[in-house]
């Protein structure tokens, strides 16, 4: 055990080394597609990010287990001009009015969470919600568990959640367990809850699909990666471990003098616990680069174990 202890102190593992070069990539293409389709980085210490950032970590305070080990990543701004997105914020206006009118004077427009796969967060930023489904179920934004646990892991271990703009007009009781409606019941209602004192759930039909919900923001965020559980897993994968030591005569003559001498430097520095584990790492990365590492690394992904 004290063996097993020394190493993990003085190695760095496969998935290290690799980690950032593959998760910077992929989440570069994702916000990338994010950009590209009209949603724009926000600053999460600016007063609007501030905002959705505390609304967000207030909806998961009810499981500190995961609120606590919960990271945001980024926060994209629905910043689209493109003659697509202003009919569809047209027609969310419009729609507003009329429920409106409808409902004596109160559209009861809400924020809510949604939570699903990049693969459908792009695909609805680029074209709206899927018409393919008879509702889409969304969380207040004080209870965005649930649209949590809906959010799937990408490539770099981020899940992403579109923040909307929700006309409810008037609601009525949906069970949780239905199965056999598939629209209001009748003409007084405009979407369903399923608790009207304390809704954990809105309910938008879809006939309104894309006239009563309005994306505003993409919220990124890293998650333990047991959270569908909601327990952390007893098994851990095993890993493959390269000493720094032997890392760094592997890297050495991809090198030249002045990045092997500060390579060095850190190592030692390391050895004398003048700087940690996670840090020695961050070195590594910064002085050899990502792409060389990532390279270095792959040729042992089959090998048992270095040791010091």
């Amino acid at each position: 055990m004290n063996q097993i202890g020394a190493e993990n102190q003085t190695s760095i593992t496969i998935d290290d080394a690799m980690s950032e070069s593959n998760e910077l990539d992929s989440c570069y293409n994702c916000f990338q597609h994010f950009v590209t389709n009209g949603f724009s980085k926000i600053n999460e210490s600016s007063f609007e990010g501030d905002i959705i950032k505390t609304s967000f970590f207030s909806s998961l305070s009810r499981n500190p287990q995961i609120s606590y080990r919960t990271k945001i990543v980024a926060i994209h701004k629905n910043s689209n001009t493109s003659q697509c997105w202003k009919i569809r914020a047209h027609s969310f206006g419009v729609y507003t009015k009329a429920v409106a009118d409808t409902r004596g004077g109160d559209a009861n427009i809400k924020y809510a969470w949604y939570g699903a796969s990049k693969n459908e967060i792009c695909e609805t930023v680029m074209h709206g919600f899927s018409w393919r489904r008879h509702s889409l179920s969304v969380s207040p934004a004080k209870h965005g568990l649930d649209s949590v646990l809906c959010s799937g892991v990408d490539g770099s271990g981020v899940r992403h959640l579109l923040l909307c703009r929700v006309i409810l007009g008037k609601q009525e009781v949906v069970r949780e367990d239905s199965r056999d409606q598939f629209h209001p019941s009748s003409m007084d209602f405009d979407s369903a809850v399923d608790d009207i004192s304390s809704p954990t759930r809105y309910i938008i039909w879809n006939t309104h699909l894309n006239c009563n919900i309005l994306p505003c923001y993409i919220l990124s965020f890293e998650a333990p990666l047991y959270l569908s559980g909601l327990t952390e897993p007893k098994t851990i994968k095993p890993k493959t471990w390269i000493t720094f030591g032997t890392l760094i005569s592997i890297l050495s003559p991809f090198l030249d003098h002045s990045q092997r001498a500060s390579l060095e430097e850190q190592y030692t520095n390391y050895l004398e616990k003048k700087i940690t584990r996670p840090q020695m790492i961050q070195r590594v990365r910064a002085i050899a680069g990502n792409q060389l590492l990532s390279a270095v690394v792959k040729l042992y992904t089959n090998k048992v174990q270095f040791w010091t």
